[in-house]
Order: C-alpha cells, then structure tokens, then sequence
C-alpha cells in the first residue's frame, strides 16, 4: 500500500498500544490494519466499560453459555451487525459466518464479512469466540 492509501484510510494507535523507545513515540497503525484493530476493539469492549462512551462496544457476550443453534447465529450476526454499523463508519458490514460447531474448548469462529466504503473491496476477518468461557484468545 501506498502512504496515501494508508492515511485515507484512518490512522490511529496501535493496538495492544505498543512505544518505539528510540523515537520515543507510539507505535502507529495505518489502512486496512487500523480498521482490523477498530472492528477487534468493538468486539471486545462490552457496553459500558469505556468512560464517556458507555453505548461503545458490543453485547456479544449476552450469547455465553448459550446452546449453538440457528437462532443464536442470527442473532450473532445481529449482535456483530448492530456493533459494527455504530462504531466502524468505514465499513459497511456484510455478514457474519458462525462455524456450526464448538470446538472442545469450547470456542466458535466467527468470520466476519465487510467491505471498505472509500474503497469499495471487500474484506474478512476471523474472531474467536469462547461461548462456553466467555473469554476471547487475546492478541
């Protein structure tokens, strides 16, 4: 990618914030990373943990514990398309893939569909679920 594509893109910290010691500054993230890392935020904050922001986030931890069926898939995708449609401008989201089965530890993938609007191309992501533990697999 280009600089001017990345910076047309967004910009912003990197995520888990990461510092350059020598320059003494924070590691940035540009592009389609800077919206991956967006729509892996969203993902993990829960309503309410983010100080005056408390709307920020997404309630897909209210399907833990839940038996994996067609009903909690669209929900999940309803859950994932409601978050993403708030809070990530620079997609539009398109659909979430739930894998029909948990694995033993209890984790489900969840392919995430969307597409870049400045762009126009279309993009994916797989986020890890634990509906069983309701943890997520950290970075």
């Amino acid at each position: 990618m280009e600089q001017g594509e990345k910076t047309f893109l967004g910009r912003g910290w990197n995520f888990p914030p990461s510092f350059d010691r020598i320059n003494n500054a924070n590691q940035m993230a540009s592009g389609l990373t800077d919206i991956e890392e967006s729509i892996w935020i969203i993902l993990r904050t829960t309503p309410g943990e983010r100080i005056m922001q408390p709307q920020f986030g997404c309630h897909i931890n209210r399907v833990v514990f839940e038996q994996l069926s067609a009903n909690l898939i669209t929900e999940i995708n309803h859950i994932i398309g409601h978050a993403l449609l708030h809070f990530e401008p620079r997609i539009k989201f398109l659909h979430a893939e739930v894998s029909e089965v948990a694995s033993p530890e209890g984790v489900i993938h969840i392919r995430i569909d969307y597409k870049v609007i400045t762009t126009n191309t279309r993009h994916n992501i797989v986020y890890p679920f634990y509906l069983d533990e309701g943890t997520n697999i950290s970075f």
